[in-house]
């Protein structure tokens, strides 16, 4: 009897062993809804920098410190976006995985202005970045399928019992992430190519303005800690003034009192606000990566659509 008990106990301790998810570290809130979406139940996901959070200016707390220093995997961007993220591994001391979701992505130039003519971004006033590279490359859907991809082969090294489930949920993701891709691409297709011009507050949009056609121009560079002066603003007016702006857009991350009195200079109407860098909570219309892809289109289509 005594036996039978123990064999229970361990049959009873080795499955819940197997039912512990793998804790894991998003950097901030787009990795981290890709993250739970990939991983399901067999992962257990916090974020750092959560929604409606600006990671460009993120402190962490001596908790998120703690939570960093148990992880088993973390998830991050890369493309220098988590400048901090490197000093934070140090003073913790986790040696666990670091997965950077963007590895495999085609990277655009820091402050690129080459685009235009294929219907990307053009020049802002005046840039400010801190790498050489645009890291906000989940702004186009088949790079987050390659973040998806990415994040897939991470937690199947990371737990590689997973690995089936892994793939699996990621497969089923990435057909929700292309159908996405093809309906941006079609809906944005709907709007003459000369009216798809807008402003916003910090440069983050240029992978979604070089995979749907857009042009996207901002007072701000690629951090939202840039302060443009007030001759950026000023040439920035008057390139508004000379050649168009079809609409203008507030960030949810940014100060948008800049955009805010552009609009007032230029009489040129704000037609909503994007979500950049970060997801809304749980009531908004950005709660998930999809849902924020999908808000963002929405709002661009139906202002450019209108003709603000």
């Amino acid at each position: 009897m005594r036996t039978l008990a123990l064999a229970i106990g361990l049959v009873a301790a080795q499955s819940a062993h197997a039912a512990e998810p793998l804790n894991v570290v998003a950097t901030f809130s787009i990795l981290g809804d890709m993250t739970q979406n990939v991983g399901g139940d067999r992962v257990h996901v916090t974020t750092l920098v959560g929604p409606g959070g600006d990671l460009h200016v993120f402190n962490p707390t001596p908790r998120q410190a703690g939570v960093l220093a148990e992880a088993d995997a973390v998830v991050m961007n890369g493309l220098a976006l988590e400048g901090w993220l490197e000093r934070l591994v140090e003073a913790t001391g986790y040696d666990g995985p670091v997965i950077a979701a963007a590895h495999d992505v085609t990277p655009l130039p820091a402050g690129d202005d080459d685009e235009d003519a294929d219907g990307g971004h053009q020049e802002a006033a005046h840039h400010h970045h801190h790498g050489v590279y645009d890291p906000h490359a989940w702004q186009d859907l088949s790079n987050a399928v390659l973040y998806v991809d990415a994040i897939a082969e991470g937690l199947s090294a990371a737990d590689p019992e997973g690995a089936e489930t892994y793939r699996a949920n990621a497969d089923a993701y990435i057909a929700k992430l292309t159908a996405l891709d093809a309906e941006a691409k079609a809906d944005m297709a709907t709007i003459p190519e000369d009216g798809r011009t807008v402003l916003t507050n910090h440069d983050a949009f240029a992978y979604f303005g070089k995979a749907y056609g857009v042009t996207f121009i901002a007072p701000q560079g690629i951090s939202t800690e840039a302060e443009p002066s007030a001759q950026d603003v000023a040439a920035l007016v008057r390139q508004i003034r000379e050649d168009g702006v079809d609409a203008l857009f507030l960030e949810s991350v940014a100060d948008n009192r800049l955009v805010e009195q552009i609009a007032a200079e230029t009489g040129v109407t704000i037609g909503g606000e994007l979500y950049s860098d970060a997801l809304s909570g749980p009531d908004g219309d950005g709660s998930t990566y999809l849902s924020m892809m999908r808000h963002n289109l929405g709002v661009l289509v139906k202002a450019l659509g209108k003709g603000v």
